[in-house]
């Protein structure tokens, strides 16, 4: 009995180092790609603007700033750059009600970054679990669960994430869930199809043959070795996401005013973008690096995770 504990307490040591091993392998491999330093680079702007918001922001993004000087769409104000002393300073100007559009795209990044992890999250979740049950299983239930898929997969996603927010009704929430659910068969064909290679390996059939049971064989075994392409696919997937709800948000049906969120933002001044261009010009060049540096990290860590990339 003491043996075979040992044996056990072994064995997951071995796994849990090897573990261990693949993770440095892979964030060494991650930081000699150039691509991917410059889009961790972004990332860690990113989130430093997020965590940071309320500090580096100079007013709350919501507060109407007409009693403090400020006038209706007013250009970028910096005194370094030659605007008069006497006049209050705005970096990125005046959005049309008021506001520091400065301080409005800071606090921008944190709904993208709340976007963009609940909507992958989310997906990678239910999409892994019935690409993994479907993989396991095959037969009949793959069958059902893959048609089920594809009937989802038919239809063009922004049309069915619209549908799907009319609906749950506007708003942010909603429109992450609409994301999340139209990106679901995406990541169970991922999953299930890693799975139905991995299932057929040495190792899996060796631990079959040694006894042990369905249960141990799908989590112990099989769902750890088949993460890769799906984690490769939800950092990618995160870019799509923010991308698509902020599509929904400048279609009206996602964040609602005075939420502040890029794609929200630009459909509120998109009828001011030639007046007042930097409106338009400032969360738009956010949510552009936001999408490109989420790219550069999926295309960066695709490679990592390639061996025949880096053998």
């Amino acid at each position: 009995m003491e043996s075979t504990a040992g044996v056990a307490e072994l064995d997951r040591q071995i796994v849990g180092a090897r573990r261990g091993g693949l993770w440095r392998d892979t964030l060494r491999d991650l930081l000699r790609q150039r691509n991917a330093r410059v889009g961790l680079f972004l990332l860690v702007i990113l989130v430093g603007s997020a965590l940071f918001a309320d500090v580096i922001a100079a007013y709350d993004p919501n507060k109407v700033l007409f009693d403090e000087g400020a006038k209706r769409l007013d250009p970028p104000c910096i005194h370094l750059l030659g605007c008069p002393a006497d006049q209050p300073e705005h970096y990125f100007g005046i959005d049309k009600n008021g506001r520091d559009e400065f301080s409005r795209v800071l606090h921008g990044a944190r709904v993208s970054l709340q976007i963009g992890l609940f909507t992958v999250g989310f997906s990678i979740i239910i999409g892994s679990l019935l690409g993994l049950v479907a993989g396991f299983t095959s037969g009949a239930f793959d069958h059902v669960i893959m048609r089920v898929m594809d009937v989802f997969l038919v239809f063009p996603a922004l049309l069915l994430a619209i549908a799907i927010v009319t609906a749950l009704g506007p708003g942010l929430f909603s429109a992450q869930i609409a994301i999340g659910i139209v990106a679901i068969p995406i990541y169970a064909r991922i999953m299930r199809s890693s799975v139905l290679s991995v299932r057929e390996s040495d190792f899996v059939t060796a631990s079959r043959a040694l006894g042990e049971g369905g249960r141990g064989l799908l989590f112990r075994r099989i769902l750890p070795n088949s993460l890769t392409p799906v984690v490769v696919a939800g950092s990618l997937g995160i870019a799509a996401a923010v991308l698509e709800v902020a599509a929904l948000s400048f279609l009206g049906l996602g964040a609602q005013p005075p939420t502040a969120e890029w794609g929200s933002m630009i459909g509120q001044d998109r009828d001011v973008m030639f007046t007042a261009p930097h409106l338009i010009f400032f969360p738009g060049i956010a949510l552009a690096l936001t999408v490109f540096a989420f790219n550069l990290l999926g295309d960066g860590l695709r490679d990592a995770l390639d061996p025949r990339l880096n053998r």
